[in-house]
């Protein structure tokens, strides 16, 4: 089937022949004839798939023919859950649309809010947004939502795994009732149905691949490597097997300039791009990766949203992703568009947890391997690599945001000078009661007199002597 059969009209036919894009892909052969219809759509479509295309190329050719928004309205809106998915989303709407007169642009957080509410005042046919930045643009009456005909959630999975659930429902309750609702995420869990049937009756549920599933033409295999060899590997790996690119996913934002760091001292271009980047760096950076001017570029899973890079070889998950869910997008950014790609994982002896609950989602097994120089030595950790190793409920922690509750335990192995470890639980607190004392000084207290000392408080004189001891109430301020 051809882009005309679904029913594109000459414009949008002219940028995709410009383009080079001949035929629809799956996803968008299901989905498209479905929105021109008018109709509700809850989609299940991986991350290069052609997904953004399913979505924006209806939305473009229905446009076309509607009025023009004015003061500060908008007609579609397209919510996703971070700044780099925003600008790629509404770099495909300049694209796609680049022979019609439809307007839009795109607002999040990271960036200067005047430029963007400047761009809103005359309307925009097309809003591609944050959740957070939108209300901020909301609460400022810088943009209104009462014209709304389209609303589009892109990677709702996601959106609810940041913990945007809240800003959503507001986002939705501030739209007319009567609106056409498109939902995309790669995976459906209860969670997405539930939001999914919120959105309004009569709702076409396609996919363009079972559901919580990775791209058939990406190849998987994961490497057993002790923690602290992790970086040696890689380095070995991108030097030896002569990488041209790969992106590289680090559980935290320490991690990503840690690996940056070793990388680069061996000699590899490497650029990274998380949270604590701004938005300018983040832009640039990017940039540089697509351009080829940077060889890695490391990311967290938040940053890496959005990231649209043509023909990209490799993956690696240098932590494994603490979520199933995170294994499938992190993966999905190599094989694009029918290309073939490669996902290499480096396992460690305490990330076997992880390990089971992807093949559990993906209900398969993923090939297992390790290289000849660095075979793993570490034996695990105590609990084997559990999950319930990470603090149970009903276990207390050696350390824990409030010691109190360990010190209160019988048998606990920490004491403190001048205390016992059958004490009541109050004793020791700063500012609290001693045994048997409502005013006095606990055992062991700082700030007090220990028990049985010839100038401090006894458990018989609960006044106790204010020149030498402390005093019966403290109050504390906060600081």
């Amino acid at each position: 089937m051809s882009f005309k059969e679904l029913g594109l009209s000459e414009p949008i036919l002219r940028s995709l022949e410009e383009l080079k894009h001949k035929e629809p892909s799956e996803i968008q052969e299901q989905a498209i004839p479905i929105i021109l219809a008018g109709k509700n759509l809850m989609a299940a479509a991986q991350t290069g798939t052609g997904k953004t295309g399913s979505f924006v190329l209806p939305i473009l050719e229905m446009l076309q023919e509607r009025a023009k928004p004015y003061g500060k309205n908008v007609h579609a809106l397209v919510l996703t859950p971070t700044r780099e998915l925003a600008a790629q989303v509404r770099e495909s709407v300049n694209t796609y649309g680049k022979f019609t007169s439809i307007t839009s642009t795109a607002v999040f957080g990271g960036a200067k809010i005047f430029p963007q509410k400047s761009k809103l005042k005359k309307g925009v046919d097309v809003l591609v947004a944050t959740p957070g930045r939108l209300l901020d643009l909301v609460n400022q009456k810088a943009v209104k939502l009462d014209q709304v005909q389209i609303l589009v959630l892109d990677e709702a999975d996601h959106m609810l795994d940041m913990g945007f659930i809240n800003d959503i429902k507001k986002i939705i309750s501030m739209t007319p009732p009567v609106r056409q609702n498109l939902l995309f995420s790669a995976t459906f869990s209860p969670e997405i149905k539930k939001l999914a049937q919120s959105l309004g009756d009569e709702l076409v549920e396609i996919s363009a691949q079972a559901p919580n599933t990775t791209v058939t033409k990406i190849k998987q295999v994961i490497y057993h490597v002790d923690k602290n060899k992790k970086g040696d590997l890689l380095a070995h790996m991108i030097e030896d097997e002569q990488w041209a690119q790969a992106l590289v996913f680090s559980r935290t934002k320490h991690g990503c300039e840690k690996i940056s760091n070793h990388l680069n001292a061996a000699g590899i271009q490497t650029g990274t791009i998380h949270g604590d980047k701004t938005q300018g760096a983040r832009t640039k950076a990017l940039r540089e990766f697509k351009e080829g001017d940077v060889r890695i570029l490391v990311a967290t899973d938040v940053a890496a949203r959005g990231i649209d890079i043509s023909n990209l070889p490799f993956v690696v998950n240098f932590d494994m992703p603490t979520y199933p869910n995170d294994y499938i997008h992190r993966i999905g950014r190599t094989g694009r568009a029918g290309q073939e790609g490669t996902a290499i994982s480096l396992m460690s002896v305490d990330e076997h947890k992880f390990l089971r609950g992807i093949e559990g989602l993906l209900k398969i097994k993923i090939d297992q391997t390790s290289h000849e120089a660095f075979k793993p030595t570490d034996k695990p950790s105590a609990g084997g690599g559990d999950s319930r190793s990470r603090n149970p409920r009903g276990r207390n922690p050696a350390f824990s945001r409030n010691n109190r509750s360990s010190d209160s335990k019988s048998g606990n192995s920490f004491s403190k000078p001048g205390g016992s470890s059958s004490r009541p639980s109050g004793a020791g607190r700063p500012g609290g009661s001693g045994a048997g004392r409502p005013g006095g000084s606990g055992a062991g207290r700082p700030s007090g007199s220990n028990a049985g000392r010839p100038s401090g408080n006894s458990a018989g004189n609960p006044g106790g002597n204010k020149k030498t001891g402390s005093k019966a109430k403290t109050r504390w301020k906060k600081t």
